[in-house]
């Protein structure tokens, strides 16, 4: 049986989750061999629109923005084809590209959007866009320029003019950009030693309010905000020209002049070239999109489907078509993956598009937000805080659905991790600017401890004769004794065993006496107890801890003499691997979950609990520096993700 050939132009939103989503259903259906699924892009990778203004303002790495299209679909059935698409014959069903062809039985149009300049003049020739990845590296470099320039500038005029940036359009790209620009402004002047009010950014628009889809009061806030940060924001003010050197804006009647060489256009977008050719042949709707039924099929070939902001479509009781935004996109992509099998196997019911939204957000810096959230007809602000919480949870959702793990990890790394000059929601509180050198002698002795504490075991008898009954009971009757008959019931015929278990449970020469500080007891679940013995001693007591212990471990000679074993070559090999700085993480990660059975079954003096802190310390980044893990860690994570499996699933990071 021939394959049907579903080809997917572009690789934005829309066009990626698309084509996971088909892969997957192809799968689970057993259709591989009766489907074949290609995506064509430009880029060999996936760019993250809606974060390309940290780019430019430079708050993140170029690379945080770029998802590899191969390691996308690394072990799904997808082809994945970087070319250029110059055309579309849709009788023919063929696309024709830079260097090769492609003939179809099914095509999903998710090309996306490029600026839009409604015929100002030289807006195209002379300003910078925000639409690509391109964009944002460009904007970079130049915003960096200017300020170089103007630092050797003599003339104040031309230094004024090299420092002013205007950012045209307030909607929500104009007012991220805007308002990322206004805080990298400080840093660039200390940087370049050039006094702050020499700098000016301005956010122009021809309308009377900033993101207009925003409610009045919460467009308010934003406006308040750039003013805050000492953006000028300028409404009611329709550009008419941009030059090399300058821009002109009509407000009140009156045209007036700007001198800058840095004009940032996000004024509107119409649909990329390919979408915007095909509009008049096969559903024509404004600005290139293309008019859709509602199973997402163009009006005039019903073997094109529509994704993302392409689409043109009213959904049944709304007066607007849907919006060109993220989630439409997610939304789109499920309903045609679904619709497009349907069409294939010619069974199954089809499914209308029935959007729901959640709402819009919109980030003024990298500190502030704010939200319109909820359901339909229930829609609420959010508070600067949460929203940008939202913000992040959101991006962190989608990461999930297109690179799992991989992505996650390496999104949290650029916007909390590795943050410049505090640039956070959070403050730069989770930043690791500490070079991760300091933390050598710290994991040296860490396992210098560990090393000893197993040697010591091992000089104990722990190889040769079951000690775990001692060890542990010894140490529940130590605090026994204190909370039931005080400090002088302590002071026992039996206590040489409970000062060698406690010793041997917590680094320290066990005390006799002590005083009970506090012993809560949540429900016969839980129970906590401190006391004092010559020093401070913390127990976590847990029930099914106690019952295991009982009833499994200690009535079997066998049993301790496996766990003894194991405790002690798990000490031995923690302590030598911290030492080597060799498979830091997990042998920090093994420290941590010893420390924990020591607290929940013999409990801690607080002099140990230092180990627990130094382990969550070497969790990550500990074998960066002067260990092993730095010339073995890279060759076994290449290895690792090699495997298809691997790569299929994202079970790796870069």
């Amino acid at each position: 049986m021939e394959k049907k050939r579903i080809v997917i132009a572009g690789a934005g939103y829309a066009g990626v989750l698309t084509a996971k989503k088909l892969a997957k259903r192809v799968k689970k259906q057993k259709l591989s061999a009766q489907v074949e699924i290609t995506i064509i892009d430009k880029n060999p990778f996936h760019t993250m629109l809606t974060e390309l203004h940290e780019v430019a303002a430079q708050r993140v790495e170029e690379d945080s923005i770029k998802i590899s299209l191969a390691k996308v679909f690394a072990g799904r059935d997808v082809n994945v084809v970087t070319d250029t698409i110059k055309s579309a014959d849709y009788d023919k069903r063929r696309i024709v590209c830079e260097n090769s062809v492609f003939d179809y039985d099914y095509l999903v149009l998710a090309a996306g959007c490029q600026p839009i300049y409604f015929g100002t003049t030289g807006a195209r020739e002379n300003s910078f866009t925000l639409w690509s990845y391109d964009d944002a590296v460009i904007l970079r470099d130049h915003i960096t320029n200017m300020f170089r320039k103007a630092c050797a500038e003599t003339d104040t005029a031309k230094k004024r003019a090299l420092l002013t940036f205007a950012v045209v359009g307030s909607g929500f790209t104009g007012v991220e950009m805007a308002g990322e620009l206004a805080e990298l402004v400080p840093f660039l002047c200390e940087r370049f030693e050039i006094a702050p009010e020499y700098v000016k950014v301005i956010n122009t628009d021809m309308l009377e309010k900033v993101c207009a889809a925003l409610p009045d009061k919460l467009s308010e806030k934003v406006r308040r905000r750039l003013e805050k940060m000492g953006v000028e924001v300028m409404l009611g003010a329709g550009t008419t020209s941009i030059g090399k050197d300058f821009m002109e804006y009509k407000k009140d009647g009156k045209v007036s002049k700007i001198p800058t060489h840095t004009v940032i256009w996000t004024a509107g977008v119409e649909s990329a070239e390919i979408t915007k050719e095909a509009s008049p042949k096969i559903g024509e709707a404004p600005r290139g999109r293309i008019q859709t039924d509602e199973f997402l099929r163009s009006k005039n070939y019903k073997n094109v489907y529509v994704g993302g902001d392409n689409i043109f479509f009213k959904p049944e009781g709304e007066e607007t078509a849907v919006p060109q935004m993220v989630e439409n996109a997610e939304n789109s992509a499920d309903t045609i993956a679904h619709n497009l099998l349907c069409d294939i196997k010619g069974a199954g019911e089809t499914e209308k598009y029935a959007p729901k939204f959640h709402g819009t957000m919109v980030c003024v810096g990298g500190r502030y937000g704010v939200a319109h959230v909820g359901l339909p007809g229930k829609f609420f602000g959010l508070p600067s805080f949460l929203a940008m919480f939202a913000k992040h949870f959101i991006n962190v959702i989608y990461f999930i659905q297109v690179l799992g793990w991989n992505k996650v990890f390496s999104y949290l790394r650029h916007e909390f991790f590795t943050i410049r000059n505090n640039r956070s929601f959070l403050g730069g509180h989770f930043s690791n600017r500490s070079p991760s050198f300091m933390l050598v002698p710290l994991r040296i002795y860490l396992g210098c401890y560990w090393l000893y504490e197993g040697i010591m075991k091992i000089l104990e008898g722990w190889f040769k004769t079951p000690s775990l009954t001692g060890f542990f009971n010894g140490a529940n009757q130590f605090y026994e004794n204190i909370i039931n008959s005080g400090a002088s019931a302590a002071v026992d015929a039996a206590a040489s065993a409970t000062t060698e278990a406690v010793a041997s449970a917590t680094g320290e020469a066990a005390v006799s006496a002590g005083n009970l500080i506090f012993d809560i007891n949540i429900f016969n679940l839980i129970r906590f107890i401190f006391v004092e013995s010559g020093e401070y001693a913390f127990k976590m007591q847990v029930g099914l801890v106690d019952i295991f212990m009982n009833n499994v471990v200690l009535p079997s000679n066998e049993i301790q003499m496996f766990f003894q074993i194991t405790i002690v070559l798990a000490e031995v090999l923690i302590g030598l691997a911290l030492i080597g700085g060799l498979f830091t993480t997990p042998a920090a990660a093994v420290s941590l979950l010893l420390q924990g059975m020591f607290l929940t079954s013999t409990g801690l003096y607080m002099s140990t609990w230092w180990m627990m802190f130094a382990g969550i310390a070497m969790l990550f980044g500990g074998g960066r520096a002067l260990a092993l893990d730095y010339y073995v860690m890279p060759y076994l994570k290449k290895k690792w993700r090699s495997l298809r499996f691997v790569r299929k699933v994202y079970l790796y990071n870069d």
